[in-house]
């Protein structure tokens, strides 16, 4: 393919990610705001840019950041990667956005000579390290076409939805359907608790059943052993995604009362302090609700993602 490949964002998903490529056999060169996370990819063979703009050069950048500001700010502030007089051919965007921060930068790249894709993805860390990612993308088709077989190296399936920032539609709704089952899962977890089902029972037989998915096998370890301490996903950052989904709600004019409900169940987590852990940690805060205090089960359960 021959391609230049760079990369911006190293969090768990962002090296999970590059480590695929690099795996696939693409040369990457990477930056991260904290040089230590980028260090250790060199043993995968990556090779570690000083600053951003030493991106420039490279045709497809992909960038993987926690909001819409941190993208701008690594995009176009002063030592941004196009904020020089060098820029790449294309952007890939993988990060959680909202759709109307993703065409202000769309808008702004274009009018730079700059190509954007909009590439968001199911999964969290583990899933991108066992290469089992699902990766939908948005904008140009021919730009799809060209980032699809470096996509392919990191994920199970990839996918094209349409043009403009229909991807960001598909994640929001995506991580706000995220956010309705954590919820719902641990409600009912408690409540087969508390009438005498163990939980380890009760979560393998709900993964047994019509409604298990591969969801609800990665969240039953963390469930049973409460190992919120392993986390894939904050109460935080859950948070400012159900309150993207809430606010295309609003424009669409799409009635959500259960996402609204859970909205306000993940903000009460968050105003509790539950931050840096895994959002799983709902579970305790659903419990105490019902009037009841869990332990650790301390049962090996199967999460599906063994690569």
């Amino acid at each position: 393919m021959g391609d230049r490949l760079g990369w911006i964002g190293l969090g768990r998903m962002g090296e999970a990610m590059v480590k695929r490529l690099l795996k696939g056999g693409h040369a990457v060169t990477v930056w991260n705001r904290t040089r230590s996370k980028a260090d250790p990819l060199v043993e995968y063979g990556a090779d570690v840019a000083a600053n951003r703009q030493a991106l420039a050069d490279c045709d497809l950048v992909f960038t993987m950041v926690s909001t819409t500001d941190d993208l701008k700010d690594v995009l176009f502030a002063d030592g941004g990667l196009v904020a020089g007089a060098t820029k790449p051919k294309v952007v890939v965007d993988s990060s959680s956005i909202s759709q109307e921060g993703s065409a202000e930068i769309r808008k702004r790249l274009e009018a730079l000579g700059v190509g954007y894709l909009c590439t968001p993805v199911s999964g969290n860390a583990k899933v991108a390290k066992a290469g089992k990612l699902l990766m939908v993308s948005s904008g140009p088709r021919a730009l799809y076409d060209r980032a699809e077989p470096y996509l392919q190296s990191m994920a199970r399936k990839v996918m094209w939805v349409g043009e403009g920032e229909l991807a960001r539609i598909w994640k929001i709704a995506h991580n706000t359907m995220f956010g309705v089952v954590i919820q719902n899962l641990c409600e009912i977890t408690v409540l087969a608790e508390k009438a005498g089902i163990p939980r380890h029972v009760f979560l393998e037989s709900i993964n047994d059943s019509v409604l298990g998915s591969m969801y609800t096998r990665y969240k039953s370890p963390v469930l049973t052993n409460l190992t919120f301490d392993q986390v894939t996903f904050t109460p935080k950052l859950l948070l400012k995604d159900m309150d993207l989904g809430m606010a295309a709600a609003k424009t669409y004019g799409v009635a959500m009362p259960a996402a609204a409900a859970t909205r306000e169940s993940v903000a009460r987590m968050v105003g509790r302090g539950h931050d840096h852990v895994d959002f799983a940690i709902l579970l305790l805060e659903t419990a105490r609700d019902a009037g009841i205090e869990l332990t650790a089960e301390n049962v090996r359960l199967s999460d599906g993602l063994e690569s």
